[in-house]
């Protein structure tokens, strides 16, 4: 049995708004982790396009390990990276993030690494 598991995501095809909105995203992997049962330490997000191009990037810290997600929105890609230990579900918590995103499974390419 693996120490953990890391889900390495590109997610392809989605909305500028929805990408820039750093608060959105910022709450839809919050759900994910509490739907599952994470428990949750810390969280931040910041909305790029300042001094870059847009975008945002959001991060949620678990006991189990993190969540993050960081946009190119001129893109119209997300780049979601899920990594767990013990029993907590990282495919648990992409359903979770699709589904609240109304995101289309032919628009995410999945890679799972185990972890040790």
């Amino acid at each position: 049995m693996n120490k953990g598991n890391h889900l390495i995501v590109d997610i392809h095809n989605q909305a500028f708004d929805v990408l820039v909105d750093d608060k959105k995203l910022l709450e839809t992997i919050v759900n994910a982790a509490n739907e599952v049962g994470a428990n949750i330490i810390n969280q931040s997000r910041y909305h790029f396009g300042h001094n870059s191009s847009p975008g945002c990037t959001a991060f949620v810290m678990l006991d189990e390990s993190h969540v993050s997600v960081h946009t190119y929105a001129d893109d119209g890609k997300m780049a979601l990276d899920v990594f767990t230990c013990g029993a907590t579900s990282c495919e648990r918590i992409l359903r979770s993030i699709c589904r609240q995103l109304n995101i289309e499974e032919k628009d995410v390419v999945a890679r799972h690494v185990p972890r040790f």
